[in-house]
C-alpha cells in the first residue's frame, strides 16, 4: 500500500510565510503552507483541505523541484511530486486555468490513459493521474503526472477555471 503522508503523520505544523516579492507575479497569495522540510518519496503526498476551508484553489508547478502545491484560501493543501515533459516535449510555462475536467480521458494523440485528467491546454497538455511511478526516472508527453490517487483528490476539489502557474523556482526560500 502507497504511502501517504499528511499534516497529522507529521508534526502537524503550519508556517506563516510572507508573501515574497516575485510570488503575486507568479501565482497565488500564499499566506501558510503545509511542513516545507518534508521529504516525499515517489507515490507519496501531502493533502490537508481542512487548511484552507474557504476560497480559491491555485496549482503551482514547480519543474525544477519536480512538486505540485495546491492551494485554497492562500493555504497550502496539498503537495506531491510529479513527472513532466521530456526535453522532446517539455512542459510549457506559464499561466493556465483548467479549460476540461474528465475523469476517464484516453489521449487522443498517444492513445494512452490519462485518469483524472484536468486539461490546461488545446493542444494537449493536461495535469493527470501517472500511477505511483512518479520519479524522476520517468517523462511525459508534456503532461503533469501526479500519482492517482492524488489525482483524484485534486479533481475533486478543483473547478473548471482555476488558475495553474508552471514555473521554476517556487518559493525556493521557504520550500528549499
Amino acid at each position: 500500500m502507497k504511502a501517504i503522508l499528511t499534516l497529522f503523520a507529521m508534526l502537524m505544523a503550519i508556517v506563516a510565510v510572507p508573501l515574497p516579492a516575485h510570488a503575486a507575479a507568479q501565482g497565488p497569495r500564499v499566506i501558510q503552507v503545509l511542513e516545507p522540510g518534508t521529504e516525499l518519496e515517489p507515490g507519496e503526498y501531502l493533502w490537508n483541505p481542512e487548511l484552507g476551508a474557504a476560497g480559491a484553489i491555485e496549482i503551482v508547478v514547480d519543474l525544477d523541484a519536480e512538486r505540485m502545491y495546491v492551494y485554497r484560501g492562500g493555504a497550502e493543501i496539498g503537495r506531491t511530486l510529479i513527472i513532466y515533459g521530456d526535453d522532446g516535449k517539455p512542459t510549457p510555462t506559464g499561466e493556465f486555468r483548467i479549460l476540461e475536467k474528465k475523469r476517464d480521458h484516453i489521449s487522443n494523440i498517444y492513445h494512452l490513459p490519462m485518469p483524472w485528467m484536468m486539461r490546461l491546454t488545446w493542444g494537449g497538455i493536461a495535469i493527470h493521474g501517472s500511477g505511483s511511478e512518479v520519479d524522476g526516472r520517468y517523462a511525459t508527453h508534456g503532461c503533469i503526472g501526479v500519482p492517482d490517487e492524488f489525482a483524484e483528490l485534486l479533481f475533486g476539489v478543483t473547478p473548471k477555471g482555476a488558475r495553474v502557474t508552471v514555473t521554476r523556482g517556487w518559493m525556493r526560500e521557504v520550500y528549499g
